[in-house]
Order: structure tokens, then C-alpha cells, then sequence
């Protein structure tokens, strides 16, 4: 993925479901999700539990978000050996974009969201990517 293609994904992905969020403030999902709602963007916290984050309804799994709720990007923070299961959803949902976050990587899923159609970041960070390119 180059910087021009990164750059049309975080100029043109505006709702951003961000898969493992934690509620604590400290936690780097919780920041990235805060940074990326600074910068105009929706969050959909997805995780077990919970009501709100970030003044944002929680929901357990990407399929619980209502489908009138457009997914740009699926920002995934879970451990790499639990992304096929996300990416599964991410196809079935019809998000755009699949960005993996730093340290989370598995080519096996990324290569069958590409054959689904959607775009595949992997081990990058979107906060320091925006910050980066913008």
C-alpha cells in the first residue's frame, strides 16, 4: 500500500467500526479512536460489552451494526490469530477498507479480503498514518 493509496482511504473512509476498542483512556485503541473522532471522523466501537464509548453506541460484532450504518474502514485491534473471524465479517458487512493495526498481521485473511474486493492495510498504525500523510 503506498502513501497515495492511504491517503484516498483516509480522505474517503469517514465511519471507521473500531474492532477491540477499550473504554480506558490510556489504552492505544481508545486513543486512536479518540484522534480519529478529533479529526472528523465516526467511530462505531465494536466490542463484548459495554454501552457507549466515546459518546458512540457499543456493539458486540460488526453484523449488530445496524445496516443503514454505512462501514468505510474496519480498524482492527485484536491479536493476529483472531483476525479471520473480523475480516470474515468485515466481507459480509461490505466495509471498503480492512486496516490491521500495528503488530497485527495475517496475510491468510488480508489475501481473502482482497479477493472479496476490499482494500488490506496491514501492521500500520491509522492514527500515525493520518498524522503522517495529513
Amino acid at each position: 500500500m503506498n502513501d497515495d493509496e492511504l491517503k484516498e482511504i483516509l480522505k474517503n473512509g469517514k465511519t471507521v467500526a473500531v474492532v477491540g476498542i477499550s473504554p480506558k483512556g490510556d489504552r492505544p485503541s481508545y486513543r486512536v479512536a479518540a484522534y480519529l473522532q478529533s479529526k472528523g471522523y465516526r467511530i462505531i466501537p465494536v466490542r463484548p460489552d459495554g454501552d457507549t464509548i466515546l459518546g458512540e453506541k457499543v456493539y458486540p460484532r460488526l453484523m449488530e451494526i445496524p445496516e443503514e450504518i454505512e462501514i468505510d474502514v474496519v480498524d482492527i485491534f485484536r491479536k493476529s490469530e483472531e483476525v479471520p473471524p473480523v475480516v470474515e465479517e468485515t466481507i459480509r458487512r461490505g466495509a471498503r477498507v480492512v486496516w490491521m493495526q500495528e503488530g497485527v498481521i495475517h496475510q491468510q485473511a488480508g489475501e481473502e479480503a482482497e479477493k472479496a474486493g476490499l482494500k488490506v492495510v496491514m501492521d500500520l498504525c491509522i492514527k500515525k498514518e493520518h498524522q503522517r500523510l495529513f
